[in-house]
């Protein structure tokens, strides 16, 4: 067997119990089918001089016929579980509750490049996006009876998603990528699920496909003036540009926003990065290195009228220790000066820089100060003759206004290197999407839209836009309350709390409920967890969470160590992962201890990485949370790292450790939900999802978790434990926008079944 550390296995038989404890609070199990049993054949692991007993192992093999029929059975199973909810109602009624939210067609604001004004829109009654473009109005009468006269303002459809699902059946689009000179369209397609991402190139003026990729496996692409791959006007032959023969690294490629550069950048997740730039205008020439690869160092430029500006942790000074967050320094676009750095700008305290984005006027930068995201302009150019470092508060940044610290923010497309407007998607789970425009030459900003809520306008309270005031700068500009939004803090309380963890460290939770519905020590809740990566935990508007919401629970959003800023992220990450599993223990019990939440009626929700994370601290109290859904989840991780011809084992020795090591080892044994699950032990009831062309993390890994509950823990409780798997779809699943509202929907059924309250009559 695969021993525990003695102390994580002296906790768990702390909580054993030979009787179940559940059972009065369960779903009838006599309502239902038996669920389906998995069959089991020897095999066993070894690993630094043990070896243990995995029966599960052959699941491994997708193209076995038993596992096709098991998960067919499963699925029948998980639609009888959740079908009898409500009365056989509940799912539907939750899915109608969630379209009639979300509005007939759906259209971003056109944002102008060059010529052009681009814009994306979802057709009424359908799942996935146009993307389409019209001229930009020539201005006055005359322009205005010009467009006409010449029919530029019809739209030029460019890609319809819809198309490509309907004959297909599964679309997913990666790179999406207009050349300069606005002719091409080039973006790659996935049509199975499993990420194996094809290239097509669209001769936007005769509608027809140029150029179709006989490979598979396109990762990222960028365009070189007309030479993409190959060159699009000949018949020339491709041009093998660079090859990575180091397994670690992962490798993509992009050009400046200028065009007048193509970058390739070859990096490991977090330990070390190599860039190399060619000229976009002479491909032929080749590459020419920025600087050479150095252990734990990371950077990234982009181009600004003869310099490279470069985001970048490289040490400051003779120490040769990478620092703690990127600075700002640049470099002459020059083969022999571009590795002679000159810093110019340092963040300053308690502040990380992030990312950057580059425009002929202005150097956009993306921070984060107090778990905060920020955004803010520096003028260009800077000072050519700059000779010492400065902070950036030394360059008068003028940092955008959102409304609330709360908000999650994402960049739009920004591609007009020449426009001083940089467009930002505001939200927070109070405050439904903004599109705001921000002119940084006049330092004001331009609401532009906000997503329609089709039910609930009559509840939504208007507020005024306030500025984010940092102590970055002590004279940030202040903008008038000129504008509005429409907000729903008058109906849901939204607020961030700081929980100690069991080592003292403060964990960001933010606890979102309604002000009407919530009980206090009554209403049940949902936790939700990743801590990988370094990503953070999607925050963002979502109408969704309304049906919940409105029916009194509790939604809360555990930041946990693993992801975030740098330290944050490496605080929970390889050894230290048991603190990713500890602050959300300490975060769940919170919830329970100042009676947010009832004790029985607390669930978890964990998707890819983040059900590692729940599936840990269901083993290590398996009575803190009465139900769980585990999206894709981890969940078999010591087999997988074991298995480094898996697509992301190697790139995963960074995040979770390297199982040739063995103490690096020993810490995920200690952890792993697939082995770690107690004998006897009454487990909650978990939804678990899979999506069988899934090449993150692998079907199996679902499939051997659930048939091992059921084998292994309590016979009543685990009959509870069901799996729901996506024959045709991916890691992420199918993206419509109907078909999220019946997954969720699913999930949500689930939930309120296995809690007792399915039959409860509320209305959204």
């Amino acid at each position: 067997m695969l021993r525990r550390r003695p102390r994580l296995r002296a906790f768990l038989r702390h909580f054993a119990t030979s009787s179940c404890r559940r059972s009065s609070r369960l779903p009838n199990p006599d309502a239902l089918p038996p669920p389906p049993v998995a069959k089991k054949v020897p095999f066993t692991v070894a690993a630094h001089g043990r070896s243990w007993s995995d029966p599960y192992h052959w699941m491994r093999d997708t193209s076995d016929p038993d596992l096709v029929a098991l998960l067919a059975a499963e699925n029948a199973y998980a639609e009888a579980f959740v079908g009898a909810a409500g009365g056989g109602g509940l799912r539907a009624r939750l899915a109608a509750e969630m379209r009639a939210r979300l509005p007939p067609s759906v259209a971003s604001p056109p944002q102008p490049w060059g010529p052009w004004l681009y814009y994306q829109y979802i057709p009424e009654g359908k799942e996935y996006p146009v993307l389409s473009r019209k001229l930009r109005p020539s201005g006055g009468l005359a322009g205005a009876l010009f467009d006409y006269l010449s029919g530029s303002e019809k739209e030029q459809l460019l890609l319809d998603w819809n198309e490509v699902a309907e004959k297909i059946g599964y679309v997913h689009i990666g790179s999406c990528r207009i050349s300069p000179d606005h002719r091409f369209l080039a973006y790659t397609v996935d049509t199975s699920g499993g990420e194996l991402f094809s290239l097509e190139v669209k001769d936007i003026q005769s509608k027809n496909v140029i150029f179709s990729s006989p490979d598979k496996g396109i990762v990222s692409l960028a365009w070189a003036h007309n030479i993409f791959c190959k060159n699009l006007q000949s018949d020339e032959a491709e041009i093998l540009i660079f090859t990575e023969k180091d397994v670690n690294c992962c490798v993509d490629i992009t050009s400046t926003k200028d065009f007048k550069y193509v970058t390739i950048n070859s990096n490991t997740r977090t330990a070390s990065e190599e860039v190399y730039v060619m000229e976009s205008d002479n491909v032929r020439e080749g590459l020419w290195p920025v600087r050479k690869r150095a252990d734990k160092v990371q950077y990234f430029l982009e181009h600004h009228n003869g310099f490279f500006y470069i985001l970048t942790n490289a040490p400051l000074t003779d120490t040769k220790v990478a620092t703690e967050g990127y600075y700002l320094a640049r470099s002459r676009a020059e083969k022999s000066l571009v590795d002679k750095w000159q810093t110019v700008a340092l963040p300053g305290s308690d502040c990380y820089i992030q990312d950057m984005d580059i425009f002929h006027g202005n150097l956009v930068l993306f921070l984060r100060k107090n778990g905060t995201p920020l955004f803010c302009s520096i003028d260009m150019p800077i000072d050519v003759d700059l000779q010492e470092s400065k902070e950036l508060a030394d360059f008068d940044p003028w940092f955008f206004p959102i409304p609330s610290n709360l908000c999650s923010i994402v960049p739009g497309s920004n591609n007009d290197f020449v426009s001083s407007t940089y467009r930002l998607v505001v939200s927070s789970p109070v405050i439904p999407d903004l599109t705001v425009d921000y002119d940084m030459r006049k330092k004001t900003f331009t609401i532009l839209h906000q997503e329609e809520l089709t039910s609930l306008s009559a509840s939504l309270g208007t507020v005024g836009f306030q500025p984010n005031v940092s102590s970055i700068q002590q004279n940030l500009q202040r903008v008038e309350n000129s504008q509005s939004w429409s907000d729903l803090s008058n109906l849901y309380s939204c607020k961030r709390v700081e929980v100690i963890s069991h080592d003292g460290v403060s964990v960001p939770l933010l606890i979102l409920y309604s002000r009407e519905a919530h009980r206090h020590g009554e209403s049940p809740g949902i936790l939700y967890g990743y801590g990988a990566y370094g990503e953070d935990l999607d925050k963002s508007w979502c109408s969704e969470r309304l049906s919940l919401l409105a029916r009194g629970w509790v939604l809360a959003f555990a930041d946990v160590r693993g992801g975030g800023d740098q330290s944050w992220h490496l605080a929970g990450t390889k050894a230290n992962k048991i603190n990713s599993i500890q602050d959300f223990a300490g975060c769940g019990m919170h919830l329970i201890k100042e009676g947010l939440v009832h004790k029985n009626r607390l669930c978890a929700i964990g998707c890819s990485a983040g059900g590692l994370l729940v599936g840990a601290v269901i083993n290590m109290l398996p009575d803190l949370f009465s139900a769980a859904v585990l999206k894709v989840p981890f969940l078999d991780i010591c087999n997988t790292m074991l298995d480094p011809t898996l697509p992301l084992t190697v790139l995963d020795y960074e995040e979770f450790g390297d199982p040739n090591i063995p103490a690096e080892f020993d810490a995920m044994c200690s952890y792993c939900p697939y082995d770690n699950l107690s004998p006897g032990v009454c487990y909650p009831p978990v939804l678990v999802t899979a999506s069988f062309n899934d090449t993150r993390v692998g079907v199996w890994e679902a499939a051997k978790w659930v048939a091992k509950v059921r084998a292994v823990t309590c016979e009543s409780c685990s009959r509870s434990v069901i799996l729901r798997t996506n024959m045709q779809s991916g890691h992420f699943g199918e993206g419509g926008r109907f078909i999220h509202c019946d997954a969720t929907a699913f999930e949500y059924a689930f939930l309120m079944k296995a809690l007792g309250m399915d039959d409860m009559a509320m209305t959204y």
